[in-house]
């Protein structure tokens, strides 16, 4: 083990972050991650009790008879990536693993041995994209600590070897370990899973771990500072999913082990952002997926142990639903499990609906959440966007929305365009300059989001539209975004608010400004509904058997207009089933134009006009 203490060396001189010192002499026998020996017995019980538990149990189980048909993971690489063969051992192994503890049915700890022995045999795991070789080692940390009381002896060394040599080693390598100095999910995934590694060999290599250990614990703190003040998580939604569940993973696996997550959590903004996350969700049961974000993610663990953490059982309200619904996604959920381990003990009963019907996020990349209420089928929901391009994952989209009325999704997001596809046509998409051909694609420039253009221009990637107001009345719960900051010098002034009035309908209030020349401006929606009627300064849009009237009020003689989502460029994806609404207009060299988009359900009441004010008497 030469090469590993000389590598410890350099990885000692070149990190400058302090060290947290950890009592080793807590790290007890095997299993002692997340799940320590007999814990099991506790989550048995809860199955023989409730049904919604018994039944995620279930899946998990058949899911794992699925498993034992398979072959052996092999080593597949898709362009410059091992991740989907990482996240598909996590999946496998934390599913057997967890399956071999709850019936001790021999077929799950053989088959989860097996899978092991497949993925130690790997040249390596990876670590020019060091996210494979954390995702990698958490799996076989998980499965080597859980399966070790069975064990051969030749099985632990075969296994612990590949954690150390695959795992460790190069973490420990400053060529490999730059993620340890990030502020975003990297930094939480890559410190998580290596940790796990380090915790599950500890007997083998305990210098190292604890070097590895103490350290994780004050990189990781450099991600979580993007959560403060109030929870605001910058990657949004699906990014909330990968680099905050594994900072709990990485949390609870301190507290189990050390019984304290050294004052992890209590990070400002940190147990806060299971708010933020709640509301992502609207009433049509989509997402707010803005940036590079894809679909529902279903059922989230974290939440549980969040829910636990703050003692508020209504952060649950959402992953209800999906209990009720058995929304697990089994075949792509790696952490399910986890679910029935920071679960267990909370009834169906006890996950109320919230009673905060206004969210905002005052951050770097800002939003705000909007509800009429919680209930799915009735109430209004919007998801607004404030902030900036020039965070990681993000979009050009300040000032886009989403829009739930009657239980459907009817202004959307097309959300992420998967990255090997824009890698394998040879675009730049990491470079975040305003002049990157990452705002070439479609799915990521201003063209294809729910906001305005100017003289078809990109937005300025560096602006950054902030909230400044909010107002959370019952009956006109509304918030206003300054856009202006991403317009310039085109336009001198954008503000747009977005207001639910009397919890009935929706408006949208722009108040632009001219610069020094005539500008045209685009304003334009995203939806998946058909349009009919489309005449003058209304439409009538229809989803999935429902009917929304659109209009427009304050701009004389104007035409409402349709524009195709149809890929622009070879390398975009396609958009089936979408159409962009909405008009231009033109602005002369200094003037001043507002109006307002009024969203209202067929069958909804007549308007107040006199309720579509400027938007400084919001």
């Amino acid at each position: 083990m030469r090469i590993l203490t000389l590598i410890v060396a350099l990885f000692t001189a070149s990190f400058a972050l302090a060290q947290q010192k950890i009592d080793v002499s807590k790290i007890k026998a095997h299993p002692r991650l997340l799940l320590l020996a007999d814990e099991e017995n506790a989550i048995k019980s809860e199955i023989k009790n409730d049904k919604a538990w018994a039944d995620v149990n279930y899946a998990i189980i058949q899911e794992c008879n699925a498993i034992l048909q398979l072959a052996p993971i092999e080593r597949k690489m898709i362009g410059r990536r091992l991740l989907q063969t990482s996240r598909e051992a996590l999946r496998r192994v934390f599913f057997l693993s967890y399956a071999w503890r709850m019936t001790g049915r021999e077929e799950y700890f053989k088959k989860c041995e097996e899978e092991l022995f497949a993925v130690s045999k790997f040249d390596d795991w990876n670590p020019e994209h060091f996210l494979d070789v954390a995702e990698m080692t958490l799996a076989v940390a998980i499965g080597y600590d859980w399966l070790y009381p069975k064990l051969s002896q030749s099985s632990k060394d075969i296994i612990s070897k590949a954690i150390i040599e695959k795992g460790l080693t190069p973490a420990l390598n400053p060529k490999y370990n730059g993620w340890q100095r990030g502020k975003n999910n990297w930094n939480q995934v890559c410190n998580t899973g290596i940790t796990f590694g380090a915790l599950a060999v500890f007997e083998q290599q305990p210098e190292v771990a604890t070097q590895i250990i103490e350290k994780a614990i004050q990189s990781i703190k450099l991600p979580m500072a993007a959560y403060a003040p109030a929870g605001n998580y910058m990657e949004g939604y699906s990014y909330w999913a990968y680099g905050t569940s594994f900072n709990v993973f990485f949390i609870n696996a301190l507290e189990k082990i050390f019984g304290t997550d050294f004052g992890l959590a209590n990070e400002p903004g940190f147990l806060q952002t299971a708010l933020f996350y709640q509301n992502l969700i609207g009433t049509s049961g989509t997402p707010f997926n803005y940036g590079d974000a894809g679909g529902n993610e279903g059922l989230q663990p974290a939440m549980f142990w969040f829910a636990d953490k703050l003692k508020d059982n209504s952060l649950l309200f959402i992953e209800k639903e999906y209990l009720q619904t058995s929304k697990y996604n089994v075949k792509t959920n790696r952490l399910l499990p986890a679910a029935m381990i920071w679960g267990k003990g909370v009834k169906l009963g006890e996950m109320t609906a919230p009673k905060i019907n206004l969210w905002f996020g005052k951050a770097e990349n800002e939003i705000a959440v909007l509800r009429s209420g919680w209930e799915k089928t009735k109430d209004i929901y919007v998801g607004f966007k404030g902030g900036t391009a020039s965070v990681g994952h993000a979009h050009m989209d300040a000032g886009s929305f989403v829009l739930d009325m009657d239980g459907v999704r009817w202004a959307s997001e097309l959300g992420m365009q998967q990255y090997n596809s824009l890698e394998s046509a040879g675009l730049s998409i990491w470079d975040m300059s305003q002049k990157s051909q990452r705002w070439q694609v479609f799915r990521l420039n201003n063209h294809s989001h729910n906001t305005l253009t100017v003289n078809g221009k990109l937005h300025n990637m560096v602006g950054n539209a902030k909230l400044v107001s909010k107002s959370n009345e019952a009956n006109n719960t509304n918030a206003v975004f300054d856009l202006s900051p991403v317009f310039q010098p085109d336009l001198q002034k954008a503000q747009r608010g977005i207001a639910i009035i009397d919890k009935t309908y929706v408006t949208i209030r722009d108040e632009i400004s001219a610069g020094d020349k005539e500008v045209i401006v685009r304003w334009a929606m995203l939806t998946p509904a058909k349009i009919e009627n489309l005449k003058g300064n209304e439409a009538i849009l229809i989803n999935k058997g429902k009917q929304l009237k659109f209009y427009v009020e304050g701009l004389e003689g104007v035409k409402l207009q349709t524009w195709s989502t149809d890929p622009p460029q070879n390398y975009d994806a396609p958009n089936p089933g979408t159409t962009l609404l909405g008009f231009e207009l033109k602005l002369p060299a200094n003037s001043i134009k507002s109006f307002n988009v009024v969203f209202v359900t067929a069958d909804g009441k007549t308007i107040d006009k006199a309720k579509l004010k400027p938007l400084s008497n919001w």
